[in-house]
This record gives structure tokens, C-alpha cells and sequence, in this order.
């Protein structure tokens, strides 16, 4: 080995301090992502033990998703203002709070209600976190560092539906809450001695307006799409009526933001094209992905039978694909910048996607598990570079912004994406009376996603193909002062 290739091998190692902030930061991501998916497969236990119906099962998921979604706007202010290790020390302590609270429910409202203070913790998680780790980690190391936290991203929806469902079928649905207690108990202890201390806090101006514009249209912007799933139909006035009035605040919120000074998400940030394309392509790709991700563990346990424990198994490649690419992409984007890289996934992830077309009542599961394996090559290829490119052109004082938009982007993408699908899925299903029929819905419905993850290659094409270089102007084009590399 030359002594350029040692270099370049030590100068790819993440700094231990580093490492040891990003296990706190991932710690907390485990959480707040399980969580997403984990209540998904308890909710035919919630209608039995609560005496409820499907809907009001659902609201456990949808209150979390709502309070996410109201709360992430909030996280570039409140760092800025609190000091991102208080934010964050805060967030945990609201989510175990909200934790314990949903395992003593005693019936579906308390329940939905205690998820909703959970949601206020969880929201704030990994906008806060990616700030963190970002300033900890330099411009240098970014595509790393991304890496790294895009761990428990992808192997979140894989994991809940395991672990959901063992502890549901061998303990109790309980315990779905309370494994978050231990996990964010060592976390909290974790992060008040490895964080550093909160100096950097200022004392911005509150935008109360944009807070009263982009948080509850936000909410209800999603709220009305999610309703379309439960009619079918994005054409429902209740779908209509809802969603549109959260997309007239959120309008709102654009013409309030450009116009003022301290807005609560600056989208002067737009400025930077290589930002504008990365939030472009994650949009695009999370519409896609997590509407795919939808449809695997319905056709695993609707068309053959499988249960939620098993169905969480037959997954499991997919991680084990992310997982091997992941650190590598994280490398090559830090050398080469994430372009040809995302290109690639993106490649991958078509090829893989386009077997389940062809869906049968009775596939191979050994060409279904090759299939998401070389899928989860491709993810873990795609999505943490793709943050990498946002946040890699930002200056310090930009990021708390960037990480928010960026956070904000996945959780309206991906909400549009489920619903978009579980739409098409709906209808393409209706009339199928036997499992051939059923199966033959469900590839029709994988042609969607498959046409739409192939779309992001378009968007790919324009990140940047060399290793990006910090900005050194604020939104503003004001020059900035150097950045401290640590």
C-alpha cells in the first residue's frame, strides 16, 4: 500500500469523538423510526383489547405521523434558540414520557393521545441528531457520517414488523412501548456526557406567523391525504376539503417566508441548486420508496399467509443489502461526490423492484428474497447520499435549516407516496376474488413504483459527480466565516 492510500484510508475514518456522538444520535433515531412502523402490525390487538374499530385502531399511526409533522418545522428554531444537545436531551425525555404513557393506556383515546406526546418527542430526533452529527463531523466526512445514521432509516421499517410482532405474540403489546424505556434511558444518560455543551444557542426571533402557517398546514396537508386511503379516492371532499386547506397555509407559509427576515424555514435555501436537486431527488425517491415498502408485507401476508413474524423475516434481505453498500457509499460520496453513486442505487433498486411485476399467488421466495437483496444494494446507495449532497454545500449556520427542510421533505413525500399507492393498490384489487387475481393487483401496482423510482434518475443526473465543497455564503449570499473542521 502507498503511502497516498494510507492517507486516503485514515482520512475515511470517522474522528472516536465523532463515532461516539453518532451511537447516541443513532440510539435515538432507533426509537423514534421503530415507532413509525412497530404499531402498524399491533393494530388488530388495539381493536380487540379496546373494543374499536380499523379507524379507530389507525389513529394510533396517524396522530404520531401528524405530531411529527407539526413538530419538525419547529427544530432549526429551537436549536438555534435552546442549544441542539438541550432540543435533543428534551425530545428523549418527551419520547420515553410518551412511551411509558402509551404501554398504561387505558383505552384507544388515551392511547392515540399518549402517541401524540410521543410524536412531540420523536419529531425533533433526527432533525436535531443530523445537525449534531453534521457539525461534529465536517464537511469532509458528511457522506460518512450520513451513512451511518442512515442505518436505523432503513432498517427501521424492516425491523418494526419483527420485532412488533414477536413481542406481541410472546409477550405484549405492551412492551412495544416499554422496550423504548431502557433504549432512551441510556441514550439520555449517553448524550449528557459524549454532546457537547450547549454554547451555541442564540436568541433568534420566533416567527409565530410561519408557525401558524407551515405546522398545522403541514398536519392537515397530510391528514387529507392520508384520508384518502380510507375512501379510496383522492377525489372525497373530505380528501379535498382537508388536504387543500393545509396546502393554502403551507402556500401561505412560502410567500411569509421569503419576505421575512427570521423566517421559521428559510427557503432562501433554494438558492443553492445542488440543494434544490437533492431535495428534488429525496422528494421523488421517498414517494416511490415507501410506497413500495407498503405493498411487501401486504402481499407477503394477504396473498400467502404468511404471519407478521415471518413476513418481517422474508424482508430482512433487503437490510442486509443496505447494510453492505451503505458504509461503502458513504466513502465514495465523501471522495467522489454522490452523483454517478445515487445513479447506480437508483439502477439497482429498478432492477430489483421490476420482479415484483410479475407477481404469482405462489413466487419463489428465494427469487422475491434475491430480489429485495439486490434492492437493498441500491438503497443503501441512494437515500443517505442524496441528504449528503443537501447538506454537504451548507455552511454551519445553514444546516439546523437544511436538516429541517430535508426532514420535512421525507415526511410529506413519504406520507404522499403511501397514500398514492395504497390508492392504486385499492382499486387494483377490487373485484379479486381469488389469490391469482390478487397477486396480479399487487404487480400492477409495483409497475407504479417501479416507473417512479426509475423517474429519480432524472434528478440523479444533476448532483454533483466530484467532492462537494462547503458554501461559504449564508442564504442571503453574504460570506461567512470559515469553517472549523473538527
Amino acid at each position: 500500500m502507498t503511502s497516498t492510500e494510507k492517507t486516503t484510508e485514515a482520512s475515511d475514518k470517522l474522528d472516536p469523538a465523532v463515532i461516539k456522538i453518532a451511537i447516541v444520535v443513532v440510539l435515538g433515531a432507533i426509537m423514534a423510526i421503530l415507532d413509525t412502523t412497530v404499531v402498524s402490525v399491533a393494530q388488530n390487538t388495539f381493536q380487540a383489547d379496546f373494543d374499536t374499530d380499523q379507524a379507530g385502531a389507525a389513529w394510533t399511526i396517524t396522530g404520531y405521523t401528524l405530531a411529527l409533522a407539526a413538530v419538525i418545522p419547529l427544530s432549526s428554531w429551537a436549536a438555534a434558540r435552546f442549544g441542539t444537545k438541550n432540543v435533543y436531551l428534551t425530545s428523549l425525555v418527551l419520547f420515553v414520557l410518551g412511551s411509558v404513557l402509551c404501554a398504561l393506556a387505558w383505552d384507544i383515546t388515551s392511547l392515540t393521545v399518549f402517541r401524540v406526546l410521543q410524536g412531540l418527542g420523536g419529531g425533533m430526533l433526527m432533525p436535531v441528531g443530523m445537525m449534531i452529527l453534521t457539525k461534529a463531523a465536517g464537511p469532509a466526512k458528511i457522506g460518512s457520517v450520513m451513512a451511518v445514521l442512515g442505518i436505523p432509516m432503513l432498517l427501521g421499517p424492516i425491523m418494526g414488523p419483527i420485532i412488533g410482532g414477536a413481542l406481541i405474540e410472546y409477550v405484549s403489546w405492551h412492551w412495544i412501548f416499554l422496550i423504548n424505556v431502557p433504549i432512551g434511558v441510556a441514550a439520555f444518560i449517553y448524550a449528557m456526557i459524549i454532546l457537547p455543551g450547549a454554547d451555541e444557542s442564540a436568541r433568534p426571533k420566533f416567527d409565530f406567523i410561519g408557525l401558524l402557517l407551515l405546522s398545522p398546514g403541514l398536519a392537515l396537508f397530510l391528514y387529507g391525504i392520508t384520508l384518502s386511503t380510507e375512501h379510496g379516492s383522492f377525489t372525497d371532499p373530505s380528501v379535498l376539503i382537508t388536504a387543500g386547506i393545509g396546502l393554502l397555509l403551507m402556500i401561505g407559509f412560502v410567500f411569509h417566508a421569503l419576505r421575512t427576515t427570521n423566517p421559521l424555514l428559510d427557503l432562501r435555501l433554494f438558492r443553492n441548486s445542488k440543494l434544490s436537486m437533492a431535495v428534488i431527488t429525496m422528494g421523488l425517491f421517498m414517494i416511490a420508496f415507501l410506497g413500495a415498502a407498503l405493498l411487501f408485507p401486504q402481499y407477503y401476508i394477504g396473498v400467502r399467509g404468511e404471519t407478521t413474524l415471518m413476513t418481517g423475516l422474508l424482508l430482512a434481505p433487503q437490510g442486509i443489502g443496505a447494510m453492505l453498500t451503505m458504509p461503502m457509499s458513504g466513502k465514495l460520496t465523501d471522495r467522489q461526490g454522490p452523483g454517478k453513486i445515487v445513479m447506480a442505487g437508483i439502477v439497482l433498486i429498478t432492477i430489483g423492484l421490476s420482479a415484483f411485476i410479475f407477481l404469482g399467488p405462489d413466487t419463489s421466495f428465494w427469487l422475491l428474497s434475491a430480489a429485495l437483496f439486490v434492492q437493498g444494494l441500491g438503497m443503501g446507495m441512494t437515500m443517505m447520499p442524496i441528504m449528503s449532497a443537501a447538506l454537504a454545500t451548507l455552511s454551519d449556520k445553514q444546516v439546523p435549516d437544511g436538516s429541517t427542510l430535508m426532514n420535512v421533505v421525507q415526511q410529506a413525500a413519504g406520507s404522499v407516496g403511501t397514500a398514492i399507492i395504497s390508492v392504486i393498490l385499492v382499486n387494483n384489487l377490487r373485484g379479486a376474488e381469488d389469490l391469482g387475481a390478487m397477486a396480479d393487483g399487487f404487480g400492477k401496482t409495483f409497475i407504479v413504483t417501479t416507473v417512479l423510482i426509475a423517474l429519480c434518475i432524472i434528478p440523479a443526473f444533476f448532483l454533483p459527480r466530484k467532492a462537494i465543497a462547503r458554501s461559504t455564503t449564508d442564504a442571503d449570499g453574504k460570506p461567512v466565516a470559515p469553517v472549523m473542521m473538527h
